[in-house]
């Protein structure tokens, strides 16, 4: 079965850096079988310029001091535009502070320089993959939920109801039945049955039935 390959994208003005991350993806993906494409820009601007023609990136690995982008500022801008993107940032500091902003200004995970091997750098950018695709579909399903709370917020508003035959009134001034009203504005579906009072007094034949098999009918 293909399985395509893990897009990278390291944007790092060090060519030691970028020479290091290669070697360490081409190793890994040597041993694991696992193909990894890794393409290179040393500045911010050249780097969201591939983003931008190139959408199938998995996951950006971010220096944060950059020709044109200097820190924190730097995560902050690739976040904001890219924000379904999962961000690696590769940082010289090793400052527990520091990963905390980081995590808090939108990167999924940060590692020191020098200190990450192959491995590890695989891991990284795997979990960081993960978590980011966890995210986005936790998100999806909060705008869902969020849609279908207001939905039914609507429907229990004011709703005109006939007290008669029970149709619902719209908003075009058209009279339907409950189940469609329903129907046309939620995921409801519905199944007719009939319930023992009504089928004593539509069907006296039932009466003597269990009222299980009534509903049944």
């Amino acid at each position: 079965m293909y399985t395509p390959p893990i897009k990278v994208l390291l944007i790092d003005d060090e060519p030691a850096q970028a020479w290091l991350v290669q070697e360490h993806l081409r190793t890994v993906s040597e041993k694991s079988g696992k193909a990894i494409d890794l393409a290179h820009t040393e500045s911010l601007n050249d780097g969201f310029a591939l983003l931008t023609e190139d959408g199938d990136v998995d996951v950006l690995l971010l220096d944060l001091s950059l020709p044109d982008s200097l820190g924190l500022e730097t995560l902050t801008k690739a976040h904001s535009e890219f924000p379904s993107l999962p961000i690696v940032v590769l940082t010289s500091l090793e400052d527990e502070e520091l990963g905390i902003q980081l995590i808090q200004g939108g990167a999924q995970d940060y590692l020191v320089k020098g200190q990450a091997d192959g491995l590890t750098l695989f891991r990284t950018i795997r979990y960081a993959i993960e978590r980011k695709q966890e995210e986005t579909e936790r998100e999806r399903l909060i705008k869902e939920l969020q849609k279908a709370l207001a939905e039914v917020k609507t429907l229990s508003g004011l709703l005109p109801i006939c007290s008669g035959c029970k149709k619902i009134r719209d908003d075009h001034g058209y009279w339907n039945r409950i189940e469609t009203f329903i129907s046309e504005h939620s995921d409801a579906e519905f199944s007719h049955g009939i319930c023992p009072e009504c089928a004593q007094k539509y069907f006296p034949g039932y009466k003597d039935k269990d009222p299980m098999d009534a509903a049944d009918c």
